[in-house]
């Protein structure tokens, strides 16, 4: 009997064994080699495949193992730990370091090194290293230099194509889930260049980028960016050459990125609501040193790569999470600040909120010298405010006529208006040109040079002509208001900041829809702007409600000829006091 069942389940697993089988590429390929799904990880060699074990320092224990993966690409593994043992396919991802040479010409050019910085037996940091196939002159962008470091313990670093073996940094799931580390508490430093085309491998060009995860969600709320251009990159007329790439050790170019509402979530990973930027002579941060351990291997491996001082590391120069605000705000010395408000809410990614021109408001697209003139700015959509010599000093104001956000000391402001997020800027906008033939626009001017915007001009029909201009000055409203430092700020203050707007143009809407009811208007023809399911939606459509109501009665008053109301009118909408319009 026991036989026989055993001979059941012997066939049973041989029919399922059967179900499941596959037809290989290859008798001996691994399972995820070239196929239509996410390689994660590199193939291990083929099966029955031998590697060799090199003894580099002659101390009787491999120091590493000479393979192949898929395409039979030749890869090195080297310990760098002391852990390597004969019979190992490959080396570990704490503190090891891979070599790959992707065109099979005898160099290894891509390399990924791992790190344990504080010896608890989990990698913190990952650095890739890709240079390019032939020899060139031009150095950006023909290579990549990238530092991870795994602050928040997830164990997530970088994101290489193991079918292309290329570093794909910037590839997602969905609108913003990025398979680098860049949700929650991380950092990482990049420069589009090879290591051996830069001077001092201590510092980098974004060095750093750093997310913040204030609330401990596992997503990011904050992500400041911090550069050190080089010499080519302040001055694109000098040649594009190791020369002029050198890193200085000094932060030129900053950004910091807020999710004001704090409504990212699994799918909306990024949600970065505005963008407080400088630029200027910036701040030194030479004295900003984090040390380093576990990069260097046995000296003997030196020979495999195209250039090794990474591995000779012992330290990195770069601000860090706790330090960075504070530098900006206290040590930095900024010639220009710019501001970028997402306000059609369609910004999946920190960059799409970081960029708008202080160019022409009409002209459109890519390097055509407009509004969105840079390759990563949202064509439509976006509030840009420029404050062209810092006068203002990166405050911040909430203004009466608008109950917006504005930046003080801006001398001009444009907003290119997407109202219904029909161009939905996410992220393909480098690649699938989709950009609006028709816009309106508003455009906010600081006549009197006091620090806060005075005069707005309306082109609502989108023929890039401003039909409508408001002198807030002619119709007695007081353009000054009061000042928001966000140098001390922390993220719950920028969260206060936003509830305090929403609440406030809410309010205002409901007070609008009062009078203007009052004045036998029926507004129920807004009720879909009347009913806001989140803090979003009350900051969004309680600014529109407004307008619309506004206009409305301005036509009804226009209709009745009477001049007295419509002077009310407008003193009441851009002072922010609808209680003033009310009937007696």
């Amino acid at each position: 009997m026991k036989l026989r069942i055993l001979q059941c389940l012997l066939a049973a697993a041989a029919l399922l064994l059967f179900a499941v089988r596959t037809e290989a590429k290859t008798p001996a390929a691994y399972w995820n080699s070239d196929n239509a799904i996410s390689p994660f990880r590199l193939p291990p060699p083929p099966a029955g495949f031998t590697p060799e074990y090199l003894d580099l320092n002659g101390d009787g224990t491999p120091d590493a193992i000479r393979s192949v993966t898929h395409k039979d690409i030749p890869v090195l593994w080297l310990d760098d730990d002391g852990n390597m043992r004969p019979g190992d396919l490959e080396g570990d991802t704490i503190n090891d370091c891979l070599l790959v040479d992707r065109n099979r010409d005898g160099v290894y050019d891509l390399i990924v090194k791992w790190a344990d910085l504080d010896g608890d037996g989990r990698a913190d940091l990952q650095l890739v290293a890709e240079y390019p196939f032939k020899p060139t002159d031009e150095v950006w962008p023909n290579g990549h230099y990238m530092i991870v470091l795994d602050t928040d313990k997830d164990d997530i670093f970088n994101y290489i194509d193991w079918n292309t073996f290329r570093l794909e940094c910037w590839q997602k799931s969905g609108i913003c889930d990025f398979f680098p580390d860049y949700s929650g508490k991380t950092a990482f430093m990049k420069m589009h260049a090879s290591t051996d085309k830069i001077g001092d491998l201590r510092f980098n060009w974004e060095n750093p980028f750093l997310f913040y995860d204030p609330d401990k969600d596992g997503l990011t709320e904050m992500a400041i960016r911090l550069l050190d251009s080089p010499p080519h990159m302040k001055d694109p007329r000098l040649p594009n050459t190791c020369d002029h790439m050198q890193l200085t050790g000094r932060i030129d170019w900053v950004s910091i990125a807020v999710d004001l509402d704090n409504d990212n979530r699994p799918g909306q990973e990024f949600d970065f609501d505005f963008t407080l930027g400088f630029q200027g002579e910036g701040f030194d941060y030479s004295d900003q040193v984090h040390p380093l351990r576990n990069m260097r291997g046995v000296p003997e491996a030196d020979r495999f790569f195209p250039d090794p001082r990474f591995r000779q590391l012992t330290e990195l120069v770069y601000t860090d999470h706790e330090h960075a605000y504070d530098l900006i705000f206290k040590r930095g010395k900024w010639s220009r600040v710019n501001f970028v408000f997402d306000e059609d809410d369609d910004c999946g990614r920190w960059e799409r909120v970081e960029f708008c021109d202080n160019l022409d408001p009409f002209k459109v697209g890519r390097s055509r010298g407009g509004f969105d003139n840079h390759s990563q700015a949202d064509p439509s959509g976006d509030r840009g405010e420029w404050d062209m010599d810092n006068s203002g000093g990166g405050r911040l104001y909430i203004s009466r006529f608008d109950g917006r956000l504005h930046l003080y000391g801006a001398e001009n402001g444009i907003w290119r208006i997407d109202q219904n997020t029909s161009f939905y800027q996410g992220w393909d906008r480098l690649w699938q040109r989709r950009d609006p033939e028709r816009f309106a626009t508003v455009r906010y001017t600081d006549r009197d040079g006091n620090g806060f915007f005075d005069c707005i001009e309306y082109d609502l029909d989108g023929d890039h002509a401003f039909e409508t201009t408001v002198d807030l000055k002619a119709l007695g409203v007081d353009d000054r208001c009061e000042l928001i430092d966000v140098s001390g700020f922390r993220y719950r203050d920028y969260t206060k900041l936003m509830q305090r707007m929403a609440d406030n143009l809410w309010r205002q809407a409901q007070q609008a829809v009062k009078v203007a009811e009052g004045y036998g208007l029926n507004t129920s023809w807004y009720a879909k702007l009347k009913q806001a399911a989140s803090l979003r939606e009350r900051y969004h459509k309680g600014y529109w409600l407004q307008y619309y109501l506004y206009r409305d009665l301005e036509d009804r008053f226009l209709r009745e000829q009477r001049a007295d109301l419509l002077a009310q009118l407008n003193k009441a909408y851009f002072s922010g006091d609808w209680k003033s319009l009310s009937k007696k």
